[in-house]
């Protein structure tokens, strides 16, 4: 039997834990909502937008603090450098897996970029004291309000998170402001380092949570992949419900575009495209392949209104 584990790390196995849950269950709502088992526009809607930010940050966050934790530990660099390999390596996995499945919407910069590139910049903060590290963490939270620029719009740049449109990509957690969220745990962590209120050793029972947020990485790499497979299963075989009318297909499509940051009358324009040559051609039945289609149309309106 292992040694018992700290409490301060078993705290966040189990937070990573309720967030990958909590990440599973935002994925699930995409999944019903793609293939028509609730209403179609429900997974854009605010609250779930809301919903799925909420995990961003919290994700990001225990990334700031188990870094501060993980050197008060005595963790040295090659652990650091394993750990950001790692997470490189299966965020791009996650990009060859997606560019594959969806050419035009792929995952360019989603939350594991966003993890292994903020942790490099959160390494030199952490040796300062915890208040550099919350400046840092204002600063990248407020950059995009005050620099962003057209000049960042080429999709080589976008992933800087200064564009004044929004990709189309199924993740998007650009540098800016999401490394704030990671700044922020950094100095959260550091603050309470600096006053003894961090649990540095005191036994905490493992439980289930702890034990997701211990295989946090690759539940959060398996999870959407098996759930998607098994309604395009239940799809292949009919037993998803019937394709449902797309006469709000515009207005939804609007409505996302907008709530991404796009300017209304290129939203209006590149929906209205992608319905008129949707409707022009003959979709596949199957909900995946359908769906890659009308992500192929979307791109390509775009693509030409830009």
């Amino acid at each position: 039997m292992s040694e018992a584990t700290p409490a301060r790390i078993v705290a966040l196995d189990a937070a990573r834990g309720a967030a990958i849950v909590a990440m599973a269950a935002f994925h699930l709502i995409w999944d019903l909502g793609n293939f028509g088992y609730i209403d179609r526009d429900f997974p854009y809607s605010i609250g779930v937008k809301l919903f799925g930010h909420a995990i961003a940050i919290a994700f990001l966050f225990i990334v700031g603090v188990s870094l501060v934790l993980a050197r008060a530990r005595g963790a040295g660099w090659g652990a650091f450098w394993r750990r950001f390999f790692v997470i490189a390596g299966a965020a791009g996995l996650v990009s060859f897996g997606t560019y594959i499945a969806f050419p035009q919407a792929f995952v360019f910069f989603g939350i594991l970029h966003c993890i292994a590139l903020s942790s490099l910049l959160a390494a030199p903060l952490l040796a300062p004291r915890w208040p550099i590290a919350l400046l840092a963490a204002v600063l990248a939270g407020l950059a995009p309000l005050v620099f962003s620029h057209p000049f960042f719009n080429p999709v080589w740049l976008t992933w800087i998170g200064l564009s004044t449109i929004e990709p189309l990509t199924y993740d998007y957690r650009p540098l800016l402001p999401w490394s704030g969220a990671v700044f922020a745990g950094v100095a959260a962590a550091g603050f309470w380092r600096e006053r003894g209120s961090v649990p540095l050793g005191a036994d905490m029972k493992s439980g289930a949570m702890s034990w997701l947020g211990r295989h946090s990485l690759a539940l959060y790499l398996l999870h959407q992949p098996l759930l998607f497979g098994a309604f395009a299963a239940l799809a292949f075989v009919g037993a998803a419900p019937s394709d449902r009318s797309s006469g709000g297909f515009v207005d939804a499509c609007v409505a996302q575009c907008e709530a991404s940051g796009g300017d209304r009358s290129v939203c209006r324009e590149a929906c209205a495209c992608t319905a008129e040559r949707a409707a022009s051609e003959d979709l596949p039945n199957e909900a995946q392949a359908r769906a890659k289609r009308l992500d192929e149309l979307a791109g390509d309106c775009l693509a030409k209104i830009r």
